[in-house]
């Protein structure tokens, strides 16, 4: 029987989603960047980190048959919060590119596995009308995590590295080392805070047994239903590439902010990266969001797909602007970084309504299951491995001008999509 009021744990219980993702796709690729590792060294170890979210409909089953959804959240946020501390024990040491890799690759088994533990814990902790209306509240403190992650935690670093605490505290690896560690205390308190917060909503029911021929039917059943869905080629090329140009560049503004100028970038500090990315980035992409899922209810998705095509790619245009005309202005990167991110919020929303609506029918939770594994595939995982082995050959402004060229990509798997 419930005994906790939703908002009691539901805000928490999406911080402690946000966090660990943050800190694998982002904090990574900045931290390793002040290591001396090059953009393609960068991208290919962290490209390799997304693979856990593609291969999610693996052993997604896994988690619904064994224990509790509840057991995986508390045992995920502990193991989490370990790994993480165990990451800034690591980067004093001679293996500190081992060792942290070894354990980030840890914390995205156990990010994507909490991942579908908390949404699973979501539907049946919540009646329909609660789940309706706390949808605003996760979505909501997801992007808080981020702007914690993003934002304040390098913000952090940088004000530690400019000695704003002592300079005892501004050594190389001590700024992250005290990220890392604040991260691991914030998900070790989130499991301790959850094992009194999360109502017992699945009764104590403990399952143990696993049947591995039966589930590997059900995931065959699937693919089966997957494979027989109308329009079905043209789809998964809209799944797969429609987010290539962003994809690719996920991994490559933030190292094109902060590398020197020498290098091509636009030498912002942690503290300024912080704050333009964690914050105003953030709150574009939550804007972008907002407005676009509020179009897509009110006109329909066939009537807004274009402009929110349009949307997520004109904007694009921003990074050869910066990389042609380099500004120390923060304002202006701001801006551009801000107005980036609404764009790709704005499109973002109509390719998950895509994704939903392909997904109707027959085991439309497992479908979707795959059809977000082909998204981070397409989407996060290929395109960010290889984006900064591109633009190590070919500099920042040749490759944000590739990117632009990249969306006729985008403009033609949705030409050729069929919207129902």
């Amino acid at each position: 029987m419930k005994t906790t009021k939703p908002y009691a744990w539901v805000p928490s219980l999406y911080l402690g989603e946000a966090l660990p993702y943050t800190a694998v796709m982002l904090l990574s690729v900045i931290m390793f960047k002040e290591f001396g590792l090059t953009d393609g060294e960068i991208t290919v170890y962290t490209g390799w980190l997304g693979l856990p979210w593609v291969i999610k409909p693996i052993w997604s089953p896994i988690i619904d048959n064994m224990k509790t959804k509840r057991w995986w959240i508390l045992s995920m946020q502990f193991v989490m919060g370990v790994a993480l501390g165990l990451v800034a024990f690591t980067l004093p040491t001679s293996f500190w590119l081992q060792g942290s890799l070894a354990l980030f690759m840890v914390i995205a088994f156990a990010s994507s596995t909490h991942d579908i533990s908390a949404d699973g814990f979501y539907i049946i902790g919540l009646e329909d009308r609660e789940q309706e209306l706390y949808v605003g509240v996760r979505n909501t403190f997801y992007r808080i995590g981020m702007v914690i992650g993003q934002g304040g935690l390098v913000m952090l670093v940088g004000a530690m590295q400019n000695g704003f605490f002592g300079s005892a505290l501004a050594g190389s690896a001590t700024p992250w080392m005290t990220a890392f560690l604040i991260l691991g205390g914030l998900m070790v308190l989130l499991s301790l805070y959850h094992s009194r917060m999360l109502p017992d909503v699945e009764h104590g029911v403990v399952n143990d047994t696993f049947d591995v021929k039966v589930q590997a039917q059900e995931f065959v059943n699937t693919l089966k239903v997957f494979l027989t869905k109308p329009h079905l080629i043209s789809a998964v090329a809209f799944i797969l590439l429609f987010r290539l140009p962003e994809g690719l560049l996920t991994k490559i503004v933030p190292l094109f902010l902060t590398r020197s100028k020498a290098e091509g970038g636009l030498e912002l500090s942690n503290v300024d990266f912080g704050f333009i990315s964690g914050t105003l980035g953030v709150i574009g992409l939550l804007a972008g969001g907002i407005i676009g899922g509020w179009a897509v209810s009110k006109w329909g998705l066939k009537r807004c797909l274009w402009p929110l095509v349009l949307s997520i790619t004109v904007p694009d245009v921003v990074y050869v602007y910066l990389s042609s005309v380099p500004t120390d202005n923060l304002w202006i990167i701001g801006s551009c970084l801000c107005f980036e991110q609404i764009g790709y919020g704005l499109g973002f929303a109509a390719y998950t309504l895509f994704l939903v609506t392909f997904s109707r029918g027959e085991r439309s939770t497992s479908v979707f299951s795959i059809c977000t594994a082909g998204q981070y595939l397409g989407g996060v995982m290929l395109p960010g491995m290889v984006s900064g082995l591109i633009s190590e050959n070919i500099g920042y402004q040749s490759f944000f001008i590739l990117i632009m060229a990249l969306c006729l990509v985008t403009f033609a798997v949705t030409a050729w999509a069929k919207i129902e």
